[in-house]
């Protein structure tokens, strides 16, 4: 997978977020998506200073998973609220450099536009790797909204000092939202439409839900090859 070198990593907090503020004007929020054959979901475990990444990439049309990659590393960069791509984004990238199968679309498990800074994970992936992405989020960062309806499909925006930066949406009836989020070349309608097709019967999308289990060193079975990794 192709990754643009667009910023060296080994920085500070206050050179991360001179970052955040001069790459959110390179973010496409409306759609350059071609076809969708596959899809993949980010997610990072962490015990202390020790992080599992772990990316999954789904056949689209079934959500079934047909490959994996995991890096298991130390981590460098603080924890500091705003700047969590910053410590998670080049472990996310070490992992997506073993993948064998090339997704079409990211959803990351955080925020895109629904940030502070406009800057969120899904920002950084996509514009790093040049693809289409989304932030579904399980809690909030920033902005207000309205609680949508209780029935599946249900949303609403989410804005903040005048902007609309995000929605709510109700991935299944009569569960808490989830906060979705423009990343990178995709709109916010097209991006609540593609959260919740990634939906079946769980409030997380199936991607999150499978790079959540290998982050989490539980076994995932590929259906190309039926063999149970870990």
């Amino acid at each position: 997978m192709y990754i643009k070198d667009l910023h060296p990593w080994n920085i500070t907090p206050s050179k991360a977020t001179q970052i955040q503020n001069q790459l959110r004007n390179q973010i496409i929020d409306t759609d350059d998506l071609g076809e969708i054959q596959f899809v993949a979901g980010m997610d990072i475990g962490f015990k202390g200073n020790l992080a599992r990444a772990s990316i999954a990439v789904l056949r689209y049309s079934d959500l079934e998973p047909v490959d994996l990659a995991v890096v298991e590393t130390t981590v460098s960069f603080p924890y500091v609220p705003g700047l969590l791509s910053f410590r998670e984004t080049p472990l996310l990238l070490e992992a997506a450099k073993k993948l064998r199968t090339e997704p079409d679309l990211i959803i990351a498990d955080g925020h895109g536009l629904a940030h502070p800074r406009r800057f969120g994970i899904a920002c950084h992936l996509g514009l790093i790797l040049d693809k289409p992405a989304i932030g579904c989020a399980k809690s909030r960062l920033c902005g207000t909204y309205s609680e949508p309806g209780n029935k599946k499909g249900s949303s609403a925006h989410i804005h903040d000092k005048g902007e609309i930066i995000g929605a709510v949406l109700r991935s299944r009836s009569n569960v808490s939202v989830v906060y979705v989020s423009v990343g990178h070349r995709v709109s916010l309608e097209t991006a609540i439409e593609l959260t919740l097709s990634c939906c079946k019967q769980y409030r997380i999308p199936e991607t999150t839900r499978y790079a959540h289990k290998a982050a989490s060193g539980e076994p995932i079975s590929l259906v190309q090859n039926q063999i149970s990794l870990f």
